[in-house]
């Protein structure tokens, strides 16, 4: 089956800082980021996927669901998976140190893994509120517009934009889910390595004719050094 914008990775072009300081003091407080791992050929999803879909309602909150691909030889080939959320996802394990990577999981702020249909547990680990880089995320034309402020602290950040579908009804014809219908929530459709952010004042541009059509939304993610905790994040709507 052909999967339509199942993996796009590309550098943006690092501009001149063109957004203000107050402009991007602004998004300064930032969401809790969780990210599900998640695959519509395996039958502890769905709930976990429901679940993604009432946290994702909360204020303070940015809620992503990466789709793996290791599900698809069993049956039924997930049309939103993407190599590159099997690959963060063995990436957490590594520096989680965790005995193992499962579909439901939640990672939550890059720190803390948590099975995906447990409610309480992320409810409580995403309760408090967040502090984080300023992060301005801008349409200038055709283009979208990332900028980062200066910070006092040094620091070596990896800045990863992702393009996401907020909602998807999809019917299942095999596999675990053989029959269901399924209803998923903030579907990552493409990343985009942006570049290093090492604390000082820096502006990204990236072509919006680069996004897939089915993202109606990007988030801006700034994550430590070796996809450790994440710093920062701000979203915004394409249309």
């Amino acid at each position: 089956m052909a999967r339509p914008h199942s993996y796009l990775y590309a550098p943006a072009i690092l501009l001149v800082a063109a957004l203000s300081w107050n402009e991007a003091a602004r998004a300064a407080a930032r969401p809790a980021v969780v990210e599900l791992y998640t695959s519509e050929g395996c039958s502890s999803c769905p709930p976990a996927e429901a679940l993604l879909g009432e946290i994702a309602g909360e204020p303070g909150v940015l809620a992503l669901a990466f789709h793996v691909d290791y599900w698809d030889n069993l049956g039924w080939s997930d049309k939103f998976a993407l190599p590159y959320a099997a690959q963060r996802q063995r990436r957490y394990g590594q520096t989680l140190r965790l005995p193992s990577i499962f579909t439901p999981q939640v990672i939550i702020d890059g720190q803390i893994s948590i099975t995906g249909s447990d409610r309480n547990a992320i409810f409580n680990a995403i309760r408090s509120p967040r502090d984080g880089i300023p992060i301005a995320v801008a349409r200038q034309g055709q283009d979208l517009t990332i900028a980062l402020s200066h910070t006092k602290e040094p620091t070596a950040a990896d800045v990863l934009l992702v393009a996401y579908l907020p909602q998807a009804v999809t019917a299942i014809g095999r596999g675990e889910n053989s029959g269901r219908t399924l209803r998923e929530y903030n579907i990552v459709r493409a990343t985009y390595a942006l570049g290093t952010w090492n604390g000082d004042a820096q502006t990204f541009r990236l072509p919006s004719s680069s996004l897939p059509k089915d993202a109606t939304e990007v988030a801006v993610l700034i994550q430590d050094s070796n996809q450790r905790a994440i710093l920062g994040a701000a979203t915004t709507r394409l249309r």
